[in-house]
């Protein structure tokens, strides 16, 4: 086989909808597990709508459904409700092994039909499936018995990592059919560690353990996700006794929270990276004033005032932990560079080139007051930006209709951590996901999707990444650490991708 699973394993209106159900007692052992979280959970549907491919969902995602392919904290691949996989020598076909004792919530047997269902409804355009430009380069989705298997309409190298990633989840055929996309909301069921037991929008949700979790039960049997996404809320949430767990608080109040008895933290690197979005209007049509902005900005020294040190700056759109990372490609921090190309457009701090930025406020620590830091930073120079603050949903409806600010702060995630789910859906004007429309980035990136040569695809995204760097068409900022405080009751285990998955949670 060409790829075998084998070798890419190697490769508050809340808090009064809240306040009718029963909190839990801090006094004894932990019953019901209280999480505070950072972001709503717009829809129950994994692979349709913007929430689809909001990279903080997952964790609510795959707290009840399975992904087609497993994957482990530390982002390496394992089987999931798919067990083996592959492609023929020539990479016309595919073939997934599927997993077999598992049900659906409801009692219904999984099968492999629900596999090839899944797929085809990924596949299909009219479902609203946002990454259907993935999926729907695989035709003839035939399920035999424990297989499934599909003919190859284009090759694509990173077909299978999908399969653990955005959207990349299986949902009951049956049950489905039945119930149709209005009912499935109302009652959504998957193959998941927990059950959906109860839900108010914008609120909570309650879960329930599924006993007969095909990966072993998790040790809490009940579960409520609280919504809470006002950043000092969250951290009153965890102090106050209300929640046991709690994520993306200010650094500062987690070197605070995690020093006191009773409370624990955890801080490691995630694959989410912080991003200013540069749209190609306006004046960012104009080289030097993308140059200007992104030599304007002193990362280490954000991070280091701001984020109390938990971060690691980046010049491109892979972290470290990404395997086309290349160290050599640098923006270093110039101000006097950024001043001399606004000159050579006209520009300085007596005649600054004027934008808007856009960016969430609480959705990340500190993610409102970097993008302050910056403006003022950009403002020595000659650039004077207007910061307009939204929710996160807004930016995902604004990207997806390619009407973003010329400049807009984002946090990308990207646990599969390859060049084309980072650099590739952002700088690729054609994507959903890319607001960036230059024909140079364009041609560049076209060849590499259908690149079958590993070894050519890598070094070619590379080169992409310094194409970008050096036109200043995005500037990418950091790679998160992200701060998770608990109870000293409850051990966390962190998943690198940033989902918080309350199955990991033991009793400590």
């Amino acid at each position: 086989m060409s790829l075998s699973r084998r070798s890419l394993l190697k490769s508050s209106a809340a808090a009064a909808a809240f306040a009718t159900i029963s909190l839990p007692s801090f006094a004894q052992e932990i019953e019901e597990l209280v999480i505070a979280y950072n972001v709503n959970l717009p829809s129950w549907d994994p692979t349709v709508g913007p929430s689809a491919v909001n990279p903080t969902i997952q964790g609510l995602y795959q707290s009840v459904y399975d992904l087609f392919i497993h994957q482990e904290p530390d982002l390496s691949f394992a089987p999931g409700l798919i067990t083996d996989w592959g492609w023929n020598e020539d990479n016309t076909k595919l073939w997934m092994d599927v997993r077999e004792g598992v049900t659906w919530h409801n009692g219904d047997p999984f099968t492999a039909e629900d596999v090839a269902w899944s797929l085809q409804r990924a596949a299909n355009p009219d479902t609203g499936n946002p990454i259907q430009f993935i999926w729907g380069k695989v035709e003839n989705i035939t399920a035999e018995g424990n297989r499934v298997t599909a003919d190859v309409k284009e090759y694509e190298p990173t077909f299978f990592k999908w399969m653990s990633f955005l959207t990349g989840y299986v949902l009951p055929k049956k049950y489905y059919e039945e119930v149709g996309a209005e009912g499935f909301e109302a009652a959504p069921i998957g193959t998941g560690p927990y059950m959906v037991d109860r839900f108010e929008r914008n609120a909570f949700v309650r879960l329930k353990a599924n006993e007969n979790y095909w990966g072993g039960a998790p040790e809490f049997k009940t579960v409520t996700i609280k919504f809470v996404t006002d950043a000092a809320s969250r951290v009153a949430e965890i102090e106050s006794g209300n929640s046991h767990v709690t994520l993306e608080v200010p650094y500062e109040e987690f070197d605070r929270l995690k020093a006191k008895d009773g409370i624990t933290g955890v801080a490691e690197p995630i694959s989410d990276i912080g991003m200013i979005f540069l749209n190609d209007i306006d004046v960012m049509t104009d080289p030097n004033v993308r140059k200007a902005a992104a030599h304007a900005i002193d990362k280490p020294l954000i991070i280091e005032r701001l984020l109390s040190g938990y971060g690691i700056p980046i010049d491109t759109l892979q972290t470290p932990d990404y395997v086309a990372y290349d160290e050599t490609i640098k923006v270093p921090y110039d101000p006097e560079l950024s001043k001399q190309l606004l000159a050579e457009s006209g520009y300085g701090p007596d005649n600054p080139v004027k934008f808007k930025i856009q960016t969430t406020r609480g959705f990340k620590p500190k993610d409102y007051e970097m993008v302050q830091a910056i403006v003022g930073l950009w403002r020595r120079v000659g650039i004077e930006a207007e910061i307009e603050v939204y929710e996160i949903a807004k930016h995902y409806e604004l990207r997806a209709a390619d009407t973003l600010a010329p400049a807009a702060f984002y946090n990308w995630g990207n646990s599969v951590g390859d060049p084309t789910t980072s650099t590739g859906f952002a700088m690729f004007g054609p994507s959903p996901h890319s607001v960036w429309d230059g024909q140079e980035t364009f041609d560049a990136i076209l060849p590499l999707w259908a690149e079958s040569d590993e070894e050519k695809r890598i070094e070619g995204w590379k080169a992409v990444d310094r194409l970008v760097a050096e036109n200043a068409e995005v500037i990418p900022l950091l790679q998160y650490v992200q701060p998770i405080l608990s109870v000293s009751e409850v051990k966390v285990t962190p998943h690198r991708s940033g989902a918080l998955l309350p199955h990991l949670m033991t009793r400590a």
